[in-house]
């Protein structure tokens, strides 16, 4: 999506001094919006250009719309402000919002700096809320985000919004296995968004999709460690839209707490999610491979006597195979309310070799249809 761009429509921010590191009390934020508005408001297409080198940035909201093809050509390093165990600010660093044909690549690094806010208390309560999201996109159109890195994100590394026709692809998401919230890519609200060719390493979601989310593609992503790729959790707010078209394929799961899942918050208001398939999966010493969650409930601060009203639909896990770190390899848990419907299990090649006992299946609300290898074997009835 980017374009030919003339030496004099490339707007370069910074001249690099001190091999190639800037000293540690420069804030290159004005520059950084500064260029970003001379770019934008340009009548053909731009380049916005962070050189080699280590930045600092305090934070920056980059707006559309612009008049042409944009593109932020991130090259160097931006580092966020290393923030300590008291910080009470916003939840956002970089964000880029009502751009059409937006353009993210050179090969950079967005730093979130956020090891030291990854303690304790920020996983025991609402801290990690009020913590800054490296990258948010809200309301960007047509769009690719490529050759990028994202590191150690102090709350999720990327919150996509109100997007349409975006792509991710050869992009790295890092941050520590036992970083707290600090989910991959999360999709909400958001239409035609793909995540290719990817490589995420974090300590929650790898990939996240919320509700509101349209024809949503995961393909060819290497996940973990982390809590696996995952739809929802859906149902803890009222109005919330539906998930409709969610392909998840060829991608490959390691050391990850789960697998593919669903999950939805028991007690839950109305929602629903439909079109939802999962194929050519590799597992490698994964846990809960295969996961239908209906009865969600981190934390035990939800009811969950009382059923999930969101009504899963159309699912399909295909051609799913490797090693299980757990026994219960395959659990479709449905809510006794809203039962899952249309639910297809084809090629689940599964092996459990620990200490648990023999690997084995649950279901709960749900009567899969199956047919190929079923390792473990499949449960075709439905308990209350």
């Amino acid at each position: 999506m980017s374009s030919n761009i003339a030496e004099s429509q490339v707007y370069r921010l910074f001249d690099v001094t001190n091999n190639g590191t800037i000293l540690p009390n420069d804030d290159i934020t004005q520059s950084l919006l500064e260029g970003w508005t001379d770019a934008c408001s340009s009548t053909s297409p731009s380049k916005v250009v962070v050189p080699k080198g280590i930045f600092k940035l305090s934070g920056a909201t980059l707006q559309g719309p612009c008049n042409a093809p944009i593109e932020f050509s991130l090259q160097g390093i931006l580092q966020a402000p290393p923030i300590d165990n008291h910080f009470k600010g916003g939840n956002t660093w970089i964000a880029f919002e009502y751009i059409d044909f937006l353009t993210i690549s050179g090969g950079g690094i967005f730093d979130g700096q956020g090891k030291n806010t990854w303690g304790k208390e920020c996983a025991e309560n609402e801290y990690c809320g009020n913590l800054p999201i490296n990258i948010r996109f809200n309301f960007v159109t047509n769009s690719i985000v490529q050759e990028v890195t994202s590191l150690d994100s102090k709350q999720f590394h990327v919150n996509v919004l109100g997007c349409k026709n975006l792509t991710f692809q050869h992009v790295k998401i890092i941050a520590a296995e036992d970083s707290p919230n600090t989910d991959g890519i999360h999709i909400g609200r958001s239409t035609e968004v793909k995540v290719l060719d990817s490589n995420i390493e974090t300590g929650d979601d790898c990939v996240s999709i919320g509700e509101g989310s349209e024809r949503i593609t995961v393909a060819k992503v290497t996940c973990g460690p982390g809590h696996g790729i995952s739809i929802g959790s859906l149902g803890k707010y009222p109005n919330e839209d539906p998930v409709n078209g969610v392909t998840v394929r060829n991608c490959v799961l390691k050391n990850t707490q789960n697998g593919v899942r669903i999950k939805t918050w028991p007690n839950s208001h109305e929602g629903m999610a439909s079109q939802l398939h999962f194929e050519d999966i590799i597992m490698e010493d994964v846990g809960n491979p295969v996961l239908i969650d209906q009865e969600y409930c981190p934390w035990n601060q939800c009811d969950s006597k009382i059923p999930s009203r969101v009504q899963i639909s159309d699912v399909s896990f295909k051609n799913i195979r490797g090693t299980s770190s757990t026994a219960l390899a395959v659990k479709l848990v449905c809510s006794s309310g809203l039962p899952c419907r249309n639910v297809e299990m084809a090629d689940i090649d599964l092996k459990y070799s620990g200490e648990e006992g023999p690997i084995t299946s649950e279901c709960k609300n749900v009567e899969p249809t199956v047919s190929g290898i079923q390792n473990p074997p499949a449960c075709l009835t439905t308990t209350a």
